[in-house]
């Protein structure tokens, strides 16, 4: 009889990157709707239509030194592991997320910030440093939850905070209770209401993700917020994913037990991403002047129609300023 090895591999984790405007029907979000539409809003949802989802050169080593296996999905990726591998609690993975497709751009809030690489050159030990600014960086080490028990959602993003004085258009911030978001710049920003009670919202990505910076000492011209750029990392990194083996804080959120070995239920990681909400400005093809201008922006989603009249394409907004303030984002639709 021939000699068969037979190779048992459990799930060690998976990571679920969801945009709501794929994922939402008009104004009524993803999570609200029934249990069978989001079930058909997964079947049809695929990340790789506009982004890539790669582990890092040294993350691909150390998945192959604990012989564990990358494999992404239409929602995002897992890793799997041998269920007797035994891996270092200090263990640390890393994904580097890509824009695969620019449209993404036009409806997907938070992304007006440019995300422009600095090189600086340091006399003082000879070295150049890189930085590319306004990159998020989503963990699980500080991700926030909600619900509890079987019903705990693990997101990757930090806990909504309130507004901060240099917080821009579409940030998301807690107001009390309620989650919030600016339509255009601050001073004098208009929010706009997202969910009355902020422990029934998803933790959408937002602009707290982005780290502060701190570089070495005497070096200038180093953007605010950001990540520096090493070897591991590609220029064109859009967002950066990062998993430890352990949260001590919150077990939950680590992905193998005190012993090191993979947990008898793998966490599912999410990362939401918010559609860009617009106003609608309505212009007549045959004259080109304005019919109508919707009071209240509306969010973009390819479902369903979050106004009353036709909804946008998926073009790219128009930023309307006032001296160097944004002070609304439009959607034109010639009717």
């Amino acid at each position: 009889m021939a000699e068969r090895n037979v190779n048992k591999y459990v799930r060690l984790f998976e990571l679920r990157l969801l945009h709501h405007y794929w994922l939402d029907e008009g104004s009524h979000i993803f999570d609200t709707l029934s249990d069978a539409v989001k079930k058909q809003r997964l079947l049809e949802y695929d990340v790789e239509r506009f982004l890539t989802i790669a582990p890092t050169a040294s993350t691909a080593k150390a998945l192959k030194q604990f012989k564990c296996l990358y494999k992404s999905t239409s929602l995002g990726c897992f890793v799997s592991a041998p269920p007797d591998a035994i891996l270092p609690l200090n263990l640390k993975f890393e994904f580097v997320v890509s824009v695969k497709n620019s449209m993404f751009l036009n409806y997907t809030a938070l992304t007006l910030a440019p995300q422009k690489i600095y090189e600086i050159f340091n006399s003082a030990d000879n070295k150049i440093y890189r930085y590319k600014e306004n990159v998020a960086v989503f963990s699980n080490l500080t991700g926030a939850t909600r619900g509890t028990g079987v019903n705990k959602a693990l997101y990757l993003s930090k806990e909504f905070t309130t507004l901060a004085v240099l917080d821009k258009v579409e940030s998301l911030y807690k107001n009390s209770s309620a989650l919030m978001q600016l339509n255009s710049d601050q001073p004098d920003a208009n929010p706009l209401q997202l969910n009355a009670n902020i422990a029934n919202s998803p933790v959408f990505a937002h602009q707290v993700d982005i780290p502060v910076l701190s570089p070495p000492a005497g070096l200038s011209g180093v953007p605010a917020r950001g990540i520096e750029l090493t070897n591991d990392i590609n220029d064109d990194v859009f967002a950066l994913i990062q998993l430890s083996a352990v949260n001590n804080l919150d077990t939950d959120f680590s992905f193998v037990d005190g012993a090191g070995l993979p947990k008898t239920s793998c966490p599912a990681y999410q990362v939401r991403l918010k559609s860009r909400a617009t106003t609608r400005k309505y212009i007549k093809k045959q004259t080109g002047l304005v019919d109508v201008v919707e009071p209240n922006a509306t969010p973009l989603t390819f479902y369903g129609n979050a106004g009353v009249k036709q909804k946008p394409e998926n073009t790219p907004p128009k930023i309307e300023m006032s001296g160097s303030k944004v002070t609304r984002i439009v959607s034109e639709i010639f009717i």
